[in-house]
């Protein structure tokens, strides 16, 4: 499940991780360090939203 920032819009995909941030690929949202805060505006995790995920 990918999660999105309420305060800029960046998206949070558990398969690309975020490694700027030492975050590796298939890290899911629920398992960020607590730390861990919106690499676009610095907002904490309590600002993201889980998308939902849409049928093909």
């Amino acid at each position: 499940m990918r999660y999105v920032c309420l305060a800029c819009g960046y998206i949070y995909d558990p398969k690309r991780g975020d490694l700027d941030n030492c975050v590796p690929p298939g890290t899911p949202g629920s398992e960020l360090p607590t730390d861990w805060v919106c690499p676009g505006c610095k907002a904490s995790q309590d600002d993201f939203a889980s998308l939902e995920e849409e049928d093909d």
